[in-house]
């Protein structure tokens, strides 16, 4: 049984380890954000047709911020410039993150595209740019549920501020 293991007559929970995930919530402009990207999964099947934030694992030895600029690199083809974290709902020595699905924990950072058009690559068969109304018109992850609604204050304090 993952995350048990036996003691005398019972089974007894053992701390599992989590596998940290990091993704940007790509928008059109830090300044003056009005859509974000978000990506369709085609793989694993169980989260195949749920939308998502660009991003992925954290490689043994590779610093949160170098695999976020590879994974959005491998994701969708871009260059992108970081903007604030969004800090997450559960503390992990020291640091804010949010829990995404069993074993798993994200940290997610607000980013612009610097170079490039975020396109379709291997993990993906779709890609859209979202207004703050337009963020409910796709099913996300449940995972991703919690961190879109902080991407969605940002989004719509931006666009109350520009008006």
């Amino acid at each position: 049984m993952p995350g048990y293991k036996p003691t005398g007559v019972e089974w007894q929970p053992v701390a599992v380890p989590e596998t940290l995930i990091v993704a940007a919530a790509i928008v059109d402009s830090l300044a003056q954000p009005r859509r974000l990207v978000t990506a369709r999964r085609i793989a694993p099947p169980r989260w195949a047709g749920w939308w998502e934030f660009p991003g992925g694992k954290v490689d043994p030895g590779e610093t949160p911020i170098a695999a976020l600029h590879r994974e959005i690199d491998e994701e969708v083809g871009v260059t992108v410039r970081l903007g604030a974290e969004l800090p997450g709902s559960v503390h992990r020595e020291g640091i804010r993150v949010w829990p995404i699905d069993d074993g798993l924990v994200m940290r997610v950072w607000l980013a612009e595209v610097t170079s490039g058009t975020p396109l379709v690559r291997d993990e993906h068969d779709d890609l859209r740019w979202l207004a703050a109304g337009e963020l409910d018109s796709v099913r996300w992850l449940p995972g991703n549920v919690a961190i879109l609604g902080a991407v969605r204050a940002f989004l719509t304090d931006a666009a109350s501020l520009s008006a």
